[in-house]
């Protein structure tokens, strides 16, 4: 049997990351499609390549993550798995700034380039929604130790991952090469 300590632990964590997730969700959609654009001072063109190196950066430390557990590197995991983690939270806040300020990025472009462009954009947008909850309970699991539940989140959390940043760096270089910036 197992320990109930446990089992209100696992249920407080759960309870935890749906709310979070949800919320998170939510303050996304709100920005992305309610709220209007914020009339402020300050340029933030910069902020589009920054994200786009948040992503960067958090796909290669997911790859070099996955060559290092694969090696038996625990401890070198780790610290490229929370690293990654911190680029994808950094890209997160720094893209939540950018969107409430600036509002949403429309597509400039009339024929297929938009096809491509909203294709890339849509199957990214679909896969980042289940990364919050996802990265939230692969941690925990690792905290935990319960090892087995985090190899078999990571096999599904790992290409999804890697998925949404190289397709944000794309996104980014297919809105800059329709704006001609």
């Amino acid at each position: 049997m197992s320990d109930p300590r446990a089992r209100t632990s696992d249920r407080t964590f759960f309870i935890f990351n749906a709310v979070i997730s949800a919320s998170a969700l939510a303050f996304l959609t709100w920005i992305l499609l309610i709220k209007e654009g914020e009339s402020v001072d300050a340029n933030l063109d910069f902020m589009p390549a920054l994200n786009a190196t948040f992503n960067s950066i958090a796909a290669i430390l997911l790859a070099s993550g996955w060559a290092a557990i694969l090696k038996g590197k625990r401890d070198l995991h780790r610290y490229l798995m929370v690293g990654a983690f911190t680029a994808s939270a950094l890209f997160l806040v720094s893209y939540l700034i950018y969107h409430y300020v600036h509002g949403d990025t429309r597509y400039p472009d009339d024929g297929p380039a938009p096809i491509l462009y909203y294709g890339v954009l849509i199957s990214h947008i679909v896969l980042s929604i289940p990364l919050v909850p996802l990265c939230l309970t692969q941690f925990y699991y690792a905290k935990t130790q319960n090892f087995a539940r985090h190899r078999r989140v990571g096999r599904v959390l790992l290409p999804m991952w890697l998925y949404v940043s190289v397709t944000g760096v794309a996104i980014y270089f297919l809105l800059q090469s329709a704006i001609g910036t």
